[in-house]
């Protein structure tokens, strides 16, 4: 009696994991993923950043001011 893997590989994955992987897990793998910037990702605007950057150099400075 032969015994069958329950997935069979796949020898271009070239990585054992990936190799062990059935195939419509790696169907979309392949595809390019469109490169969105991770601010457009969250959603964050220019004035968002600008707040974000306001906020931690001032609590930089206050920290410098207390300890120094």
């Amino acid at each position: 009696m032969m015994r069958r893997s329950l997935v069979l590989t796949d020898e271009s994955a070239r990585h054992p994991f990936r190799a062990s992987l059935p195939p419509h897990v790696l169907h979309r793998a392949n595809e390019v993923e469109r490169m969105v910037p991770w601010r457009m990702k969250l959603g964050l605007t220019r004035k968002d950043m600008e707040t974000v950057a306001a906020t931690y150099t001032a609590g930089f400075v206050a920290t410098l001011t207390f300890f120094g």
